[in-house]
């Protein structure tokens, strides 16, 4: 698959992006006692390439889906190998998967002034990807009665991400 340079440095861009506030969030610990609770800030870069709509004004292409759904396996491969987090590299590929899903589809639906909507959406369906995975991985269905909690917090981080995407762009319009 051939890429534009631009649209590629565009995309490395966002991924170099979206490591770092990964892996500084990664060191940060988290004030809320839940195992696996996170803000997720890594997500508002993944929403930004989803809604950011980019053009020749901008002088770099539009990302398409895939080129977005690159980035968000490329930041989980990352991730996990710079903040040796692998055994949760499992967690982390299917929530993104199953969020990010979550997020394409929603897409169509609403405007840029909700995208903390579809942030909040992803979330959910990332702890849910998660969730299937811990029960996968130990045979204990009984895990699923952490997911109350978790998508209560996820609906929270998920507003928060989507707002800082929905900022940002909004922010980036208005410069252009």
């Amino acid at each position: 698959m051939y890429i534009p340079v631009k649209k590629l440095a565009f995309m490395a861009t966002l991924i170099a992006i979206a490591l770092a506030i990964f892996t500084i969030e990664a060191q940060i610990p988290v004030p809320i006692p839940i195992p696996g609770v996170k803000l997720g800030l890594a997500n508002a870069v993944t929403l930004f390439a989803l809604f950011f709509k980019s053009g020749k004004e901008r002088d770099v292409e539009k990302l398409t889906v895939a080129n977005v759904f690159m980035i968000l396996i490329c930041r989980i491969v990352l991730g996990a190998m710079f903040t040796g987090r692998v055994v949760s590299f499992m967690y982390s590929i299917a929530g993104g998967i199953l969020g990010f899903s979550a997020q394409v589809l929603m897409k169509q639906f609403v405007s840029h002034k909700q995208i903390w909507a579809v942030g909040a959406v992803g979330a959910i369906f990332h702890n849910i990807g998660q969730i299937a995975v811990a029960i996968f991985l130990t045979g204990a269905p009984v895990i699923a009665v952490y997911l109350p909690i978790l998508i209560i917090v996820g609906i929270f981080t998920g507003i928060i991400t989507g707002l800082a995407a929905q900022f940002s762009i909004k922010r980036l319009e208005e410069i252009s």
